[in-house]
C-alpha cells in the first residue's frame, strides 16, 4: 500500500489510499494506522472502490486503527467496498479519539457489481467496529453475514433486496445536537432509503440502497452538507 497527498481544497490534509495490488485476494492482510494530533485536521479517502475477490478458503483481513488527539478532527472517508461471488472478508475498525476530538467514519459495501449484473450468491462478510471516546467505550457494532449471502439480503428483515449499504458515524461534542438537522437533509426514495439516529455523544446514519449509483447519489451531497468541506477530490473522479 501507498500514501499520497493531494493538494485539497478543505481546511485539513487529504490523504489517499492506494492499494498497489489492484484489491485484496483470498488470506490477504492488511493494516492501516492513521492519527491525527492535537489541533491537527486529517481526511482519509481511496482512489477508487476496494475490490474484494472470491477465495477458496481462507479469510482477508483488513484492520484500520484510527487515532485522534486533543481538538483533532479525523474524516475516514473510503469509496465503497465491492465483494465478488465466494468473497471472504473479515474487517475491523478500531477508534479512538479525545474527549472534545471530532471523528467521522464512513464505510460503504456492495454486493457484487452492478454493471457487470453479478450477484453473491455465497461468502463471508464480517465487520466490526469500536469506538472509544477518552477512556470509553461508545460504538460497539459487528455484523456478519456468512453463507447464502444473496438468500440473506432478500429477506425484509436485513437487505429487503438491496445490495449497496452504508453506515455513518459521527463522534464529537454537538454530534447528537445535530440530530434533527441531519434528518432533515435525508432524502429516502429514488433507490436509497436513510434514517438517522443519536445518542452517547454520537450521531449514527445507515444507507440502504439498490444500486450503488443510487446509493453515490444519496452520499455525496450529504457528506457535503454534513461536513462543510470540498469531498475528497477521488470521490468526483
Amino acid at each position: 500500500m501507498r500514501i499520497r497527498l493531494p493538494k485539497g481544497e478543505g481546511a485539513g490534509l487529504d490523504a489517499v489510499l492506494v492499494n498497489t495490488a489492484g484489491g485484496i485476494a483470498c488470506g490477504d492482510r492488511f493494516s492501516v494506522e492513521v492519527e491525527a494530533q492535537a489541533d491537527a485536521f486529517v481526511t482519509v479517502a481511496t482512489p477508487a472502490a476496494e475490490k474484494v475477490y472470491r477465495s477458496d478458503g481462507p479469510v482477508s483481513n483488513l484492520t484500520v486503527k484510527l487515532t485522534a488527539g486533543a481538538r483533532g478532527r479525523l474524516d475516514w472517508l473510503p469509496q465503497e467496498t465491492i465483494l465478488f461471488d465466494e468473497a471472504r472478508l473479515d474487517r475491523q475498525l478500531e477508534a479512538t479519539i479525545a474527549e472534545d476530538a471530532r471523528l467521522t467514519l464512513l464505510e460503504a459495501v456492495v454486493f457484487g457489481r452492478e454493471a457487470r449484473a453479478e450477484h453473491i450468491a455465497n461468502g463471508l462478510f464480517i465487520d466490526r467496529w469500536r469506538v472509544r471516546r477518552g477512556s470509553r467505550l461508545v460504538y460497539a457494532d459487528t455484523l456478519r453475514l456468512g453463507g447464502p449471502i444473496a438468500d440473506l439480503l432478500r429477506r425484509p428483515s436485513v437487505g429487503n433486496d438491496a445490495r449497496a449499504f452504508a453506515t455513518l458515524i459521527h463522534v464529537a461534542p454537538d454530534a447528537e445536537a445535530r440530530l434533527e438537522r441531519v434528518r432533515e437533509q435525508l432524502s429516502p426514495g429514488q433507490g436509497c432509503d436513510a434514517a438517522a439516529s443519536a445518542w452517547n455523544g454520537l450521531l449514527a446514519v445507515r444507507f440502504c440502497a439498490v444500486t450503488i449509483g443510487a446509493l453515490r447519489t444519496a452520499i455525496c451531497p450529504f457528506l457535503l452538507t454534513f461536513r462543510g468541506e470540498p469531498l475528497p477530490r477521488v470521490w468526483l473522479s
